[in-house]
Order: C-alpha cells, then sequence, then structure tokens
C-alpha cells in the first residue's frame, strides 16, 4: 500500500491547464477530468500556484492535490543512484548491449540473456564502482520472466528495467528517482523517444507517433487516463514493492507492462510518469517488421480485459456524449439538432454541480462542449482503429457510410498529425497513410486476440456516469 507523509520540503504546482474559480477554492482539471473543492485555509496555501510542504496540514493539502490530478509534483531530494540495479532482458540483440552498456557507466547492472542463439558475453568495461552480471536462460521464457529473473537477484532499493534496444540519455536516472522522496510513489518512467529520429518516412512517423512515445506532459500514471500505463522498455521501480507484487505475469508475453501498473495502481501505490527524463528506443522502421509489432500490440487488450475487468474499453464516455456524437455523425438535420439538444440536457445537468460558483452555466457550457469534442475524437479514432472491421462492413453496405467514413478517416488523421506535427516532419499525406495502417494493424490484433480468447470484453464500450 502506498502511503506515508510527504516530507517537508517537497513541493506541488498546479497544472497550468487546470481552470480556478472561486478564488481558487475549486479546482477542474486532471485527466479524467474532475472537480476538487478546497476549503479556504486550503485553497490560501497554494497561493500563485505553488504548495511547499511545511507541515502535516500543508502535506495532507499537498497529497490531495496530487491524488486529483491537478497539480505535479516537485521533488525535494533524491536518492543515490548507486541504489540502483539495472535489468537488462535481452535474446540475439548483442550490439544491442553493447550500444547501451557504456551509458550505464558506474551503475550495478544485471544481464538476462533469455536463451539466445549464442550465450551473451558483455564487453569488457573498465567501472570503478558497479558492474555487469550475466544471468540466462538455457531456453527462452519471455521477457517478462527474464525482468523476474533479474529481480531475484537485486540487493539495492530500487530496480530499472531497460531493454536491451534503448539507450538512455543524460540525466535520465537523476531525474526519476526525484520522484521517490514521495514514499508513496513505487514507479517511475521516463518518456521514450527515437533512437534515431531521422531516416525514411516510417522513421519519421515512428518519431513522431510512437505507441512507446506518451508525450511531453508529466502527468500521474492512471488507468483511463491520459497516461493508462508506461512501457516496460524504461522504468524505475522500488524493489521491495516489485517483489510483495510478484513482478511481472509470465504468463503475458504481450501487455505484461500494463498489468504491472494496473495492479500496483490497485495495490494503492502513486505511479509517475517524466518525461523530462529521456531513453531512446531503436524504433523498428521496415514495414514488416513495424506492422507486426502493431498487430502484436492489439492482441495484449483480450489478457488484460480478462485480469482487469472494464478497463481496457475502445469507447469510455457517458451515455449523454455518446448520443450527442453518434447523431452530430450522422450529418443530417436531425442528427444535428439531437445533438444540441443533449448538449442543452449535459449542460443542465453539469450546472447543477456547479450552483455557488461563478458563471455556473458558463463553465457547465465549456466543460460539455470540450466533453463533446473529445467524445468526438475518442469516437472517430475507434471507427478507424477498433472496431475498422465493422466500419468497412458498412462502408461496402452503404454509399452515404462510405461518404461519412472517408471525411471521418481523412479528418481524424489529418487532426493527428497537427498534433504531432512538429516531431517527424511528415507531410500530412504520408502521415495519415501511417497512421491509417498502424490503426488497421492494431484493430486486427485486437479481434484476434478476442477470437483466440473467446470474448469480445476487450471491443465492449464503457458507459459513464
Amino acid at each position: 500500500m502506498g502511503q506515508g507523509r510527504l516530507p517537508d520540503g517537497f513541493g506541488v504546482r498546479v497544472d497550468p491547464r487546470v481552470r480556478q474559480y472561486s478564488d481558487g477554492r475549486v479546482l477542474i482539471g486532471g485527466s479524467p477530468t474532475r472537480m476538487l473543492k478546497l476549503a479556504p485555509t486550503a485553497a490560501a496555501m497554494i497561493g500563485d500556484g505553488f504548495l511547499e510542504v511545511t507541515d502535516s496540514q500543508s502535506a495532507l493539502v499537498a497529497r490531495k492535490l496530487l491524488d486529483s490530478g491537478v497539480a505535479n509534483p516537485r521533488p525535494m531530494s533524491i536518492p543515490s543512484p548507486q541504489d540502483v540495479t539495472v535489468v537488462v532482458p535481452l535474446k540475439n540483440n548483442a550490439a544491442g548491449l553493447g550500444r547501451l552498456l557504456p551509458a550505464l557507466h558506474g551503475l550495478k547492472v544485471i544481464v538476462v540473456d533469455d536463451g539466445s542463439d549464442v550465450p551473451i558475453t558483455p564487453p569488457p568495461m573498465a567501472w570503478a564502482v558497479g558492474g555487469v552480471t550475466v544471468l540466462r536462460h538455457e531456453k527462452s521464457r519471455g521477457p517478462a520472466a527474464a525482468r523476474n529473473t533479474g529481480l531475484r537477484s537485486v540487493t539495492t532499493d530500487f530496480v530499472a528495467f531497460l531493454d536491451s534496444d534503448v539507450v538512455p540519455r543524460k540525466g535520465w536516472l537523476e531525474v526519476m528517482l526525484g520522484h521517490f522522496s514521495d514514499p508513496a510513489v513505487a514507479l517511475v518512467a521516463p518518456r521514450i523517444v527515437a533512437l534515431e529520429p531521422e531516416g525514411n518516412a516510417l522513421a519519421r512517423y515512428e518519431h513522431a507517433r510512437s505507441s512507446l512515445d506518451l508525450g511531453r506532459k508529466e502527468a500521474a500514471i492512471r488507468a483511463g487516463s491520459s497516461v493508462s500505463y508506461v512501457p516496460s522498455a524504461a522504468m524505475l521501480i522500488r524493489r521491495h514493492v516489485a517483489e510483495e507484487c510478484n513482478g511481472f505475469d509470465e504468463s503475458m508475453h504481450v501487455a505484461e507492462d500494463v498489468d504491472l501498473c494496473w495492479r500496483l495502481q490497485e495495490a494503492g501505490w502513486r505511479l509517475r510518469y517524466e518525461p523530462v527524463a529521456n531513453v531512446a528506443h531503436d524504433h523498428r522502421v521496415t514495414f514488416g517488421r513495424w506492422f507486426g509489432r502493431k498487430l502484436f500490440y492489439g492482441t495484449g487488450a483480450s489478457p488484460l480485459e480478462a485480469r482487469h475487468p472494464g478497463m481496457v474499453p475502445p469507447i469510455s464516455m457517458s451515455p449523454w456524449t455518446l448520443v450527442a456524437c453518434l447523431l452530430a455523425a450522422s450529418f443530417t438535420r436531425f442528427g444535428l439538432l439531437g445533438a444540441l439538444l443533449t448538449l442543452g440536457v449535459t449542460i443542465t445537468r453539469l450546472r447543477k454541480m456547479f450552483v455557488g460558483l461563478d458563471q455556473p452555466t458558463r463553465i457547465a457550457a465549456i466543460l460539455a462542449a470540450e466533453g463533446f469534442v473529445a467524445g468526438l475524437w475518442q469516437l472517430a479514432s475507434a471507427l478507424c482503429r477498433h472496431y475498422w472491421p465493422i466500419t468497412l462492413l458498412a462502408v461496402v453496405l452503404s454509399s452515404r457510410i462510405r461518404k461519412i467514413a472517408l471525411g471521418v478517416a481523412v479528418a481524424e488523421a489529418v487532426s493527428d498529425w497537427y498534433k504531432h506535427r512538429e516531431l517527424g516532419g511528415l507531410d500530412p499525406v504520408r502521415y495519415a497513410f501511417f497512421k491509417r495502417v498502424d490503426d488497421v494493424a492494431y484493430g486486427a490484433g485486437l479481434w484476434r486476440g478476442a477470437y483466440e480468447s473467446r470474448s469480445v470484453k476487450a471491443l465492449l464500450p464503457r458507459m459513464e456516469s
């Protein structure tokens, strides 16, 4: 259980995207969006948006801000890197290991050779402290089992899991270690960036839109939020917590990292995504390997659904928002009128929550509009990604749906390109092509996983109250 008082000197800063009302006593923001009401004394502590823990009362307010997702931590101290052991699972990637080890100079490293055809022998490293130990599975047991083997040999307080196809950037470890000054934090993960951002068009698309890159905004890691998990390609965790939860689920060969994050969350621990820390990943940029990997990721939804029911829905929104989005997507006068009426009902329902605040109707209207736009985006993405086989069938059967689906597919891809345009440098046409193929691959894996598990639960939407 992740408990413990935040230490004196620990700071929290209200996220700049959070809206403040009633002299800072009401905060609306986070992911998913929520409303936090503060007592006048608590609001006064925040001042210009920053709160430093100085006593038990300010520690309670800081914890409430963090757990509500409206503020981010500003740690005040860090453990020593000597308290960290790096575990590297690999199979048949001696070249990647040779590229990775120099970046781990001075750290304790355990390499777990998961049944490589030629046993791994690390290159000689002249380290005054730290060192490299190699453990071997004679037969491959999968990356989860390899990480667990390494975990069982760790004696330090923290363990960093790094895949053999990554290279940490300078300062990666110190930035993440600071978060552990919060005793309730169990796991911290860096941003995964491209090792070679330039190259062919696919390499530039992956630089902009890799499944491993969770963006530039710091966040709490929570199921259902903008950062619902972090990849095991790079993560840092308290050793005793990893041991208490029995490490990674060795029966899973995909999505075992998602499962670990959600089990830690369910146990009451806090998890943080720290994009200031960067770890570069050697992306797959040949079409066949890239497509196969995306399909492989899609197969993970069904085993996740079996372990965490209701936590992997393709669509998650309120019934009112879903109805409004479906009506608007019909592109008929009746549909648009129905969408407006539904939005009106939503605004009326929301307004009751904000009675007593400044301009309750305006606040309700803004939130309803934002929810509607986010719902449209989510629905468009699901139709092109999770439900593309159904969309394709509807396109074949109806010329009207064909026009709507084409418009949605183009609009969603172009909108996504605009959001990521600064990273890859691709033109919208090629970006849209790779985005649609990316979605087809993932969706095919999702349906394949549902078929193999004989369960459609991972395909079902979730209606929120």
